[in-house]
């Protein structure tokens, strides 16, 4: 019988490639459909600023964007981000080649998890933070017009204009390479390294933590897949908790063309004091749960069908 707490980890050299990149992208793209209309409501929150804004909370911006611009509006910039694809299967590549790397120094299984999720973040953040600046611009639009500094051009603006969303990709994107040249398209760079970076070291030690816990207080026979799947979201919210402040500097530093973080992190402070801090935070656990949920029973799934022919019978679900 398995001893309580040890949940044998899946290492890289137990995986079928092929099986494992093929059903990767597929993963991947259903995680960012289910959770992008919370990231969108994450930024617009997160931008918005004064006496008056014009969303409440996470449930008031669901409901205005639905009403104002429909489920559409729900999705602006959704296909540009599905780009990042690319991001996904390099972050978990990188994250199991560093973690079969490191494993010959013989570290703990948490150190493995800082080092390999901070790593598989910086390789992900160098692909994504071009994306990212384009497709937040999108999501800007509609109601948050106000909140950015580029627009589309109003006849594409238009909700039944019918014109295709890459026209109003391109056009946000040539108004960025006018006004920035080839260093606006990595503007936040560096406040995305400090967000992600810090967040996936924190998520994956904290997620294998949860599971070992939730392992000992459960019934020795109890799927592990479902420890996984409940130590996931509390692994996120978190992680989450932690880096907000530096995910609200990210997303004020690419949406309004700042180019300072730690001055734009001293303005949030100037300006709504410490409570700024956690704007929009609920937003962001809201995306994060579910996305940590789909993730871990996506990628755990994903790692049992990938495992080689002779291990399938090796491991307990």
């Amino acid at each position: 019988m398995q001893q309580k707490g040890a949940i044998q980890i899946i290492e890289w050299d137990d995986l079928d490639k092929r099986k494992f990149y093929s059903l990767g992208v597929l993963m991947t793209l259903t995680t960012r459909a289910s959770v992008y209309p919370a990231s969108l409501i994450r930024t617009r929150l997160q931008v918005q600023k004064g006496a008056s804004p014009l969303y409440s909370g996470t449930l008031d911006a669901f409901c205005k964007i639905l009403r104002a611009e429909g489920v559409r509006g729900l999705y602006r910039g959704f296909l540009l981000n599905t780009l990042t694809l690319a991001s996904g299967q390099a972050y978990i590549t990188t994250y199991e080649l560093v973690r079969q790397h490191v494993s010959q120094y013989r570290p703990s299984n948490t150190l493995k998890s800082v080092l390999a999720g901070g790593a598989a973040s910086l390789v992900a953040q160098t692909i994504t933070v071009p994306v990212d600046v384009v497709s937040q611009q999108l999501m800007m639009q509609g109601q948050g017009q106000h909140l950015t500094r580029f627009k589309v051009k109003p006849k594409m603006a238009l909700a039944a204009s019918g014109r295709p969303t890459f026209g109003q990709t391109r056009d946000i994107t040539l108004q960025i390479f006018a006004a920035d040249g080839l260093r606006g398209f990595y503007r936040g760079y560096v406040a995305s390294l400090l967000t992600y970076i810090p967040n996936s070291a924190l998520w994956w030690p904290f997620y294998h933590f949860y599971t070992e816990q939730l392992s000992i207080m459960a019934p020795s026979q109890c799927p592990h897949l479902l420890l996984q799947a409940v130590a996931g979201p509390m692994a996120a919210a978190t992680a989450s908790t932690i880096t907000n402040p530096m995910d609200l500097v990210r997303a004020r530093v690419q949406v309004e063309g700042r180019s300072s973080v730690v001055e734009t992190f001293r303005q949030l402070l100037r300006e709504e004091g410490g409570r700024g801090l956690i704007k929009g935070l609920s937003a962001r656990i809201v995306s994060s749960l579910p996305t940590s949920l789909l993730v871990v029973l996506g990628y755990e799934t994903l790692k049992r069908l990938s495992l080689r022919a002779e291990l399938i019978h090796s491991r307990h679900w």
